[in-house]
């Protein structure tokens, strides 16, 4: 017999017990999602109010979903904002709704944290959150980024999106990557590496030892600088989450960086577990040719090729990570919409637009740079 709670902070819950349901999920894992909560990155305030959901199978807590009451549609990557707007034309409101996934970051992952997603779990789970949407007033409840191949119930409906990844096709360092190339795509990597080497600039990894309080400052002067520059309001990640991060993920946190004599003048911070390089964020002080695609692509390709990790996930969007090896892949989210008449039409564009999503993978297939695709 299942029972459940929600929980309103992740303090409720003891690591040991989180962690023995959260296997090999980094960014879904205690330390992760603690020190979101810890440095009030993730609150009522924030629009993002932690509401865990617990599993109980009679007192045994056999399944957690980190979740969140939402009060807005930032942070997400999976959009929903049309749907908020069609809400407000019709006098409702869209919000509060619940959200299953990790504040600020679209890496796929375990979303429902258990030993083994039973058929009996999962639809005590999908029962559950019907019932909580209706009862609390929520507009709905997602999953965003979802490895799980669950089977919804009719009431959650299936939405898909691409992400770019690179795979490690057992190179044996950087060159062999590029031999598997064609001549046109070598070259312009070739080139846009030069570029990004011709400021005699230091480029440098950096272990979590070798973050000091002055390198991280430098690092986030560079994450707060790129981020008002690109959307003109600061980043959603403050200071004291980076601290956090690093001192109790320390196994998991890289920094390249790249020094001009003494002065950071841009990193990018890396996240790695035992298959899979995560490039996560970015910031320089100065723009500098190239030096992007250095940093954030080609460094992390080369530190996986050399750490033998399976694949490299550089965040979400950006088609122009094709032509430099990442191949587009399909990630999944499940969306239960309480209303009945917006539940049919967020169902049909659903629909439509996985046709449309399925055949934009195919189209970004045809430009990859591969000699044998």
């Amino acid at each position: 017999m299942y029972n459940h709670k929600f929980v309103t902070s992740i303090d409720e819950v003891s690591p040991l017990d989180w962690q023995s349901l959260c296997t090999n999920n980094l960014f879904c894992s205690y330390p992760w999602l603690s020190a979101l909560e810890q440095s009030g990155c993730v609150s009522s305030k924030t629009g993002w109010q932690p509401h865990h959901l617990l599993i109980y199978q009679d007192t045994l807590l056999v399944a957690i979903l980190p979740g969140y009451l939402k009060s807005h549609s930032y942070g997400e990557y999976v959009f929903d904002w049309t749907w908020a707007e069609a809400y407000q034309r019709h006098g409702l409101e869209y919000y509060p709704k619940w959200l299953c996934g990790v504040p600020f970051t679209p890496v796929t992952g375990q979303r429902i944290l258990c030993k083994k997603p039973t058929p009996s779990l999962c639809d005590y789970i999908f029962k559950t959150l019907k019932r909580c949407c209706a009862q609390a007033c929520w507009s709905g409840a997602h999953i965003n980024f979802l490895t799980e191949q669950l089977s919804p119930s009719n009431d959650f409906v299936r939405r898909d999106g691409v992400q770019f990844h690179w795979h490690n096709n057992h190179y044996k360092d950087f060159v062999d990557f590029l031999s598997a190339l064609t001549s046109r795509r070598r070259k312009m990597i070739k080139k846009e590496r030069q570029q990004a080497l011709k400021y005699g600039l230091s480029i440098r990894w950096l272990s979590a030892d070798e973050i000091d309080d002055t390198v991280l400052a430098q690092f986030y002067q560079c994450y707060q600088n790129t981020y008002i520059k690109r959307s003109g309001h600061q980043g959603y990640l403050n200071f004291t989450f980076f601290q956090l991060v690093l001192r109790t993920l320390p196994q998991s946190v890289r920094l390249c960086v790249a020094f001009d004599e003494r002065q950071l003048v841009a990193a990018s911070l890396y996240l790695s577990d035992k298959h899979t390089l995560y490039g996560r964020y970015w910031g320089a002080l100065e723009d500098y040719q190239a030096l992007h695609f250095e940093l954030c692509y080609y460094q992390g390709i080369e530190y996986a090729i050399k750490h033998q990790l399976y694949k490299f996930d550089a965040g979400a969007q950006g088609e122009h990570k094709l032509t430099r090896g990442f191949e587009p892949v399909t990630t999944y989210s499940l969306h239960h919409i309480a209303n009945p008449m917006f539940s049919e039409a967020i169902s049909d564009f659903i629909q439509r637009e996985r046709r449309h999503i399925a055949q934009y993978k195919e189209q970004c297939a045809l430009v990859l740079p591969f000699k044998q695709q």
